[in-house]
């Protein structure tokens, strides 16, 4: 890959002014073979100074032609991405004919050959700077035009883009033009897709994916269309303007490197949505969020679209809260506040708690590149967050008002931060600009600490934030079980010190702050409350209330204020007798990725591990013999899976295995049967034979997927090679790369691993310069050697990021990971 330089702030301002995008014309020809496809773009605008000069951007593979106002223009003037024009007239037409390269890394127009059935994909990702690699185009957010595609497909192909088919002639597809929509938002996606249509409120419906996917997403269809049909009647319920586009299609596509994208009326999913296997109930509430929060995205994003990059919380916070609230509020699933609480939140505060954090609404991102570094848990989590807060601050009433004014007045356009808040101030007497200043401006998270009768204020910046939160009072009942005792609203301003009880009233037991999550903010117990935690967690009886406190013990030992050994204490004691399978998964993860591989030292780790296996084991008993309707027993067995250890254990994975199921259930699906063949890889006990054969029984893209990690697994040196070179010396997809990557580290396997963190250090620098941000970041996250928290891995981390050739994707993952890693090595101290 070809890097191109990044469209700066500067850059997009001077054409905005200049320019004034009327229509775009997109025809693509999906038949000239596997390695590239034909694009033909006729582009009509204003200038507002005739005479000037500006740029068009494309990245083809060839560039055939570019004619403008019927004048040839040079395709050898084509330089990083960028074709002069000059000489523009008041009204122009641009026409640019070139040849477009396939993607295999997610980025412009993927293409995919199914190993199920050998049957061809492709789908377009325009987001961010890669529209110009699938057809040429004015590539800024602020240019808005009308969209017409057009596509020509093998006949047995069916073509989705972002409206209604027009007309069709074999393998022919005209599409309806869009209403003005930016280019990153033109989507289209190709091939014998299966599909089942449906229709709402005069809505046409449409879900499609692979043709092997096809039982599955059959078997889930009425549920997914169930919960589309539930967030149009919610947002149509809210929002004043319904529904802007003229269809509404999700598309569940392979090697998709997000979670979906909000294209208008041809949302693109990645097909692990497309259930083949058990899930939890964790799961499909997952889905149905992101449904949502897509939808979501049609008003925040697609109707009213930022300005610039700077914005983009404007599109990705408003889809996280509104998809949040929209599934609690109008679905099955009404505690998805809690595993916001227990997944998403972690990963907002885990990110403002690095060197790389960034305001939630920055005043200045300088180009598209720094842009993309920004898709993270600030713009996403905690700007959900912080809107739940805002919510809290305005009332639910006022807020919406304020929504419906905004989309009033930019429908179809584009607006900034303030323009926001301008509407919302509209409809409130609340100071918003204050609010929006101590918010949305700062970084760092702020801590409440009960200290006697005050509550301390302090945060890592400097800067206080007003908090308006509730605290939740619990004490004994009479036959000593822990239950809510009272719960007292506050609302603390950004000042250090805070009353909350007088002197000698009595003390509850467990004084648990921000109990209903409404804040961000972290918290800390007084001893009382912090021994009531210890020994009686599991009878905090609001599910989201012991998120909150599962919350803080997570901070707690990532801040080394208590050593790895007593965080698992608290899950052995707490987690057997947990209801919510939000928190089971959230704390057995953290338990295992983090604590016991990351922060426990090597000598302790088959005791925490131990420890984990005994706490699967507890889930295991409670739940046998009855319905696993929120998915506990499940969660369990893959926590027993991924900590088994010892020759016992070794051997009760095998059994299960032969048997092709787990005494007293599940029986083993596709992804069981290679999650527990990974492992046994891991320790030994499965090689070559066994992942060939289970490739035989599921020759699937996750079977592919499951074999590439199982090979990386295998405690071999050639195994470790051939995994290494595929990471950095091949072509592979960044599914591929990222599951050989999560092969490849294992603390098991340390001494024969040996040298190969350092040396990766060495390799990860030109590999995600030849590859582009996607292998960068699954390179940087499921490739970083995070199990090896040692001085002489982090002297190496640190002198790479002291280089001044990482490209700006590596750069940040890098230094995302390398400050867990500085952050693990303290912890490790502390408990030595």
């Amino acid at each position: 890959m070809i890097l191109m330089p990044a469209m700066t702030r500067a850059e997009a301002v001077d054409r905005r002014r200049l320019l004034d995008v009327h229509s775009s014309s997109v025809d693509l020809d999906l038949t000239r073979g596997a390695e590239v496809f034909g694009s033909t773009t006729v582009i009509s605008f204003a200038c507002t100074e005739p005479g000037a000069a500006t740029y068009v951007d494309v990245k083809p593979s060839v560039l055939r032609s570019a004619r403008l106002n019927g004048r040839e223009l040079d395709p050898a003037a084509l330089a990083d991405g960028r074709l002069p024009l000059d000489g523009l007239e008041a009204e122009n037409e641009l026409r640019i004919e070139a040849d477009m390269a396939y993607s295999h890394t997610g980025e412009g127009m993927h293409r995919f050959t199914d190993p199920a059935d050998g049957e061809d994909y492709v789908y377009s990702q325009a987001f961010l700077d890669d529209g110009p690699r699938i057809f040429a185009c004015f590539d800024q957010p602020d240019l808005k035009a009308v969209h017409q595609v057009s596509v020509t497909a093998p006949e047995e192909w069916t073509v989705v883009g972002n409206s209604v088919v027009a007309r069709r002639e074999g393998g022919r597809w005209e599409f309806a033009p869009t209403p003005p929509i930016s280019s990153y938002l033109v989507a289209v996606v190709a091939g014998p897709l299966h599909s089942v249509l449906s229709e709402h409120d005069g809505i046409p419906l449409g879900l499609h994916c692979r043709r092997s996917l096809a039982p599955y997403l059959d078997a889930d269809a009425a549920e997914i269309l169930q919960f589309t049909r539930q967030s149009f009647d919610h947002y149509h319920r809210i929002f004043e303007h319904r529904f802007p586009f003229d269809s509404y299609d999700q598309c569940f596509v392979p090697e998709f490197n997000a979670g979906a994208m909000e294209n208008p009326g041809c949302v693109t999913f990645r097909d692990e949505f497309v259930f083949r296997s058990a899930v939890t109930e964790n799961e499909r509430e997952q889905r149905a969020m992101v449904v949502a929060h897509e939808m979501a995205h049609m008003w925040f994003g697609d109707l009213v679209t930022m300005r610039w990059w700077d914005d983009l919380w404007l599109n990705e916070a408003f889809a996280e809260y509104l998809g949040h609230q929209t599934v609690s509020e109008a679905t099955r699933f009404t505690g998805v506040w809690t595993g916001f609480a227990c997944a998403r939140k972690a990963w907002g505060y885990d990110a403002d708690q690095r060197p790389s954090t960034h305001p939630v609404a920055p005043e200045d991102v300088a180009d598209t590149a720094e842009a993309l570094q920004n898709f993270d848990g600030i713009s996403y989590s905690k700007g959900a967050s912080l809107l739940r807060q805002l919510v809290a601050y305005l009332g639910e009433e006022d807020f919406l008002n304020g929504l419906n004014e905004h989309f009033r007045r930019h429908a179809f356009g584009n607006a900034t931060l303030d323009d926001l808040l301008r509407s919302l101030a509209g409809a409130t007497d609340r100071d918003v600009q204050a609010w929006a200043a101590s918010w949305l401006r700062t970084t760092g998270v702020d801590t409440l600490r009960v200290e006697g009768t005050d509550i301390l204020h302090s945060s890592a910046d400097g800067t206080l934030r007003p908090h308006r939160i509730t605290a939740g009072e619990f004490d004994r009942a009479p036959d000593g079980r822990l239950i809510a005792a009272s719960r007292i609203p506050l609302d603390l301003p950004a000042e250090p010190v805070h009353r909350w009880r007088e002197t000698g009233t009595a003390e509850p037991a467990l004084l648990l702050l921000n109990d209903t999550d409404l804040s961000y903010v972290k918290i800390r117990f007084d001893e009382r409350s912090w021994r009531t935690v210890r020994d009686s967690l599991n009878e905090v009886p609001d599910a989201l209330a012991r998120a909150v406190v599962w919350n803080a013990a997570r901070d707690l030992v990532r801040e080394a204020e208590i050593d790895p050994a007593e965080f698992l204490e608290l899950v052995a004691a707490h987690l057997p007798g947990e209801e919510s399978s939000h928190i089971v998964q959230a704390v057995l993860g953290y338990a295992r990725d983090t604590v016991a591989d990351c922060y426990t030292v090597p000598e302790q780790r088959p005791a925490a591990l131990a420890v984990l296996v005994g706490v699967c084991r507890a889930l295991l008993r409670r739940t046998e013999g009855g319905p696993d309707e929120s998915g506990l027993r499940l969660l369990a067995v893959r926590g027993l899976i991924d900590s088994t250890y010892t020759p016992v254990e070794i051997a009760e994975l095998q059994q299960w295995r032969a048997e092709d199921t787990v005494p007293g259930g599940p029986v083993l699906d596709p992804d069981l049967r290679w999650q527990i063949l990974a492992r046994l890889c891991v320790l030994g006990a499965a090689g070559t034979a066994e992942i060939d054969a289970e490739l035989v029984r599921d020759p699937s893209a996750i079977g592919e997927r499951g074999a590439a990690r199982c090979r990386a697994s295998l405690p071999e040196a050639d195994a470790k090679e051939a995994a290494w070179q595929l990471l950095f010396h091949s072509d592979a997809s960044a599914y591929i790369i990222a599951a050989t990557a999560r092969g490849l580290w294992q603390p098991e396997q340390a001494e024969l691993l040996g040298e190969l963190p350092l040396r990766y250090f060495e390799d990860v620098v030109a590999t995600g310069s030849r590859r582009g941000p996607a292998i960068a970041r699954a390179l940087g996250r499921a490739g970083f050697p995070a199990y090896a928290a040692t001085p002489q891995t982090l002297a190496a981390a640190e002198a790479c990021l002291g280089r001044d050739d990482l490209t700006a994707a590596t750069r940040r993952v890098l230094e995302d990971e390398v400050d867990d890693l500085r952050r693990a090595l303290r912890v490790r101290g502390a408990a030595r």
